[in-house]
């Protein structure tokens, strides 16, 4: 039985497998992670975290995509 929770991206609630990391949470998404910056529970998360990080139930995550330009 896959257990589901309840989280928070960008404003919006999402459904995730429990058991979740960040990474694999930007990966369900479809998010790339090369210019990211994520902020969960209002702390910023850094990138060296995103892998060992498991998403849990009520979390709170932000989301910013970092686009270049001239």
């Amino acid at each position: 039985m896959n257990e589901n929770i309840s989280i928070i991206v960008n404003g919006e609630t999402q459904e995730a497998p429990l058991g979740l990391s960040v990474s694999e949470l930007l990966q369900k998404l479809g998010i790339p992670n090369g210019r990211v910056a994520i902020e969960r529970n209002l702390q910023i998360l850094p990138r060296t975290a995103w892998s060992h990080t498991k998403v849990s139930s009520g979390d709170r995550y932000e989301i910013v995509h970092f686009v270049g330009g001239g």
